[in-house]
């Protein structure tokens, strides 16, 4: 049941790989081109317990999991407030991974009061009150345990979206996290004709608050793909990076409040990843193809020297009842080269495309 959501700077080339690069590129853009829009195949069942009801869970005692695996360990953390000696000072409204750590950095990547891969929005690009463009940290959530490295965060139809949904976390054997993210709009009352989904990750002090793609300027689409460094001036300034091929354009109001969402940068990424680093770690965001996502960034929010690496998506046309499902990885691993990262992304975005 794929989901085909429809919406996702100085720069350096690759030595001798460019020919390689388009092809791999051609490739995996022709692979997606057959799958349909924004909609789940049917007769295929549900991966979450939101669609399926063969899976088995267990309602968390606690308002957060941890999950240790290999050399990672993550804790999931629900919508409500935190303060122990696990999670220190976690605010909320802040869902998603609330500590990610490594053996070999046992730091917290993220900004230990707020999250990663934290669902943050949910719009249609009119003007709300924040309360409403916030509104999956506000309507409680419920976390199940599915196995030993498995969690869900079930939230309700919401009041004013009336969008159910689950996000599920799995740790993977080489400590990856796959996200899993299932919903359905009980009602059509997105005014805009879809449905806009935004997650946010607030990184805690790193030492470059860019991000790195693969990509081309939005004025040179057939341009040999390079890397590009994503350095954005100033909140909601360049902030979102589209597929080249995406050409799609959702209406919205000139005031809409969410500024990140709609101001684009002058590159278009090639391949659906990116990249920060942070005291010695990456984190690698990937993305399957067909989920069209668009890459997001700001300098500035999770606080001062907090950068957000975040990603978003739409859901155009969407049917009040119908399955949406977005799958992603997040890999946590000691940074070495953009070329570790380059295989690491085409590594998963081959096991990705396996996924239904």
């Amino acid at each position: 049941m794929p989901w085909q959501p429809k919406s996702f700077r100085g720069a350096f080339c690759l030595r001798g790989t460019l020919p390689r690069t388009l092809a791999w590129t051609a490739m995996l853009w022709l692979a997606c081109s057959a799958v349909g829009q924004a909609q789940v195949a049917s007769g295929v069942p549900g991966t979450t317990t939101l669609a399926n009801p063969g899976v088995r869970y267990r309602k968390s005692p606690k308002p957060y999991v941890v999950l240790q695996r290999g050399d990672v360990r993550a804790v999931v953390a629900d919508n409500s407030a935190v303060d122990d000696q696990v999670l220190l000072g976690h605010r909320a409204g802040y869902s998603g991974v609330a500590h990610l750590s490594h053996r070999k950095q046992p730091r917290n990547l993220f900004v230990p009061a707020y999250a990663g891969l934290n669902f943050e929005h949910i719009h249609d690009g009119t003007t709300q009150d924040r309360d409403v463009l916030f509104e999956p940290r506000r309507v409680p959530m419920q976390l199940r345990i599915i196995d030993p490295h498995t969690v869900e965060l079930y939230q309700a139809p919401t009041p004013t979206w009336h969008l159910e949904s689950a996000t599920r976390y799995q740790l993977l054997p080489d400590g990856t996290i796959q996200m899993t993210f299932e919903c359905i709009p009980r009602r059509k009352v997105f005014r805009n004709g879809y449905v806009g989904l935004f997650w946010a990750s607030y990184i805690h002090q790193p030492e470059q608050k860019t991000i790195h793609f693969l990509g081309v300027p939005a004025n040179e689409p057939d341009a040999a793909p390079r890397w590009i460094v994503g350095r954005t001036p100033r909140h909601g300034v360049w902030s979102t990076h589209v597929a080249v091929d995406d050409t799609r354009r959702f209406a919205h109001d000139d005031q809409f409040p969410l500024s990140l969402v709609f101001n684009r940068s002058p590159y278009r990424y090639t391949e659906p990843w990116y990249y920060g680093v942070c005291r010695g770690m990456a984190l690698l965001l990937v993305f399957r193809p067909q989920d069209r996502v668009r890459l997001t960034q700001s300098p500035s929010g999770g606080g001062r020297g907090n950068p957000a690496w975040d990603f978003q998506c739409f859901i155009r046309p969407y049917e009040p009842g119908q399955l949406y499902r977005l799958v992603m990885r997040a890999v946590y691993v000691p940074y070495e080269s953009p070329e570790q990262m380059k295989r690491l992304a085409r590594h998963h975005l081959k096991q990705l495309q396996r996924v239904p």
